[in-house]
């Protein structure tokens, strides 16, 4: 039934545009819209990150790592973070372009399952930055609105930042910039009013293992690691939000 409700307000969507009557009113509410979406992805790359241990566990098959835990999860924790409740969607503005963003943070999970329970195996591969990239590009499918893992030390091709991300990541890296400001800005992509907004990420004790010290040691996916200390600049999320 919960996936049905969600597929019911999903279904059918390929290009959603945000409309109001104001400018003014269209360019606020767009900058909410997109800081629910960013915090949508992060609250489940969060969960997914919190139970690597679990994924990677070789001894058990079936690891109760859900998609339908995953969701239970990212609502919950978006509902005590914004006060909006997913589960009641037509009392949600812009619930189409939420709900459009769980739904894809499911399919993900779903199509995950039988390298998460697969026994015997430890490491998995499953990692949060995979679970997000493979999340904006179903999104993406979805909405028409693009998302994006990006950083200067990006590990994935697709990952790796246009001309303005760069730019944007550069002004991260400035200790004069407020540490955790996004950078918002109306501008044209392809040819079309967006919204874009850049959402830093630093790095936790969690990413170390991977991208910790020391620099130049390989981790567990075999590349070598970044020499990150907890706090440093990671990456930013990067949103394209179409306008009308």
């Amino acid at each position: 039934m919960r996936r049905q409700v969600l597929m019911m307000m999903a279904v059918g969507m390929t290009t959603i545009s945000l409309a109001w009557s104001t400018p003014a009113r269209a360019a606020n509410e767009a900058e909410v819209v997109a800081g629910h979406l960013i915090e949508l992805v992060k609250i489940g790359s969060m969960v997914v990150s919190e139970h690597q241990a679990t994924i990677n566990d070789a001894t058990k098959a079936e690891k109760g790592f859900t998609a339908d835990f995953v969701v239970d999860q990212i609502m919950e924790r978006f509902k005590r973070q914004t006060e909006i409740d997913l589960r009641i969607p037509n009392v949600v503005p812009q619930a189409n372009y939420y709900l459009a963003l769980v739904e894809a943070e499911r399919d993900v999970v779903d199509e995950a399952q039988p390298i998460i329970n697969r026994q015997g195996v430890g490491f998995k591969g499953f990692l949060h930055a995979v679970f997000a990239r493979r999340v904006g590009e179903h999104f993406y499918k979805k909405s028409g609105v693009r998302m994006k893992l990006t950083g200067v030390n990006y590990r994935n091709p697709n990952n790796k930042p246009d001309d303005f991300e760069e730019e944007v990541l550069r002004m991260f890296s400035d200790p004069r910039h407020p540490k955790g400001q996004s950078y918002v800005r109306n501008t044209v992509f392809d040819g079309r009013p967006v919204l874009r907004v850049i959402d830093p990420e630093y790095a936790a004790a969690s990413c170390l293992s991977c991208h910790g010290a020391p620099k130049g040691e390989r981790d567990i996916t075999g590349i070598k690691k970044e020499g990150w200390k907890e706090g440093d600049l990671a990456g930013a999320v990067s949103l394209v939000l179409p306008l009308k």
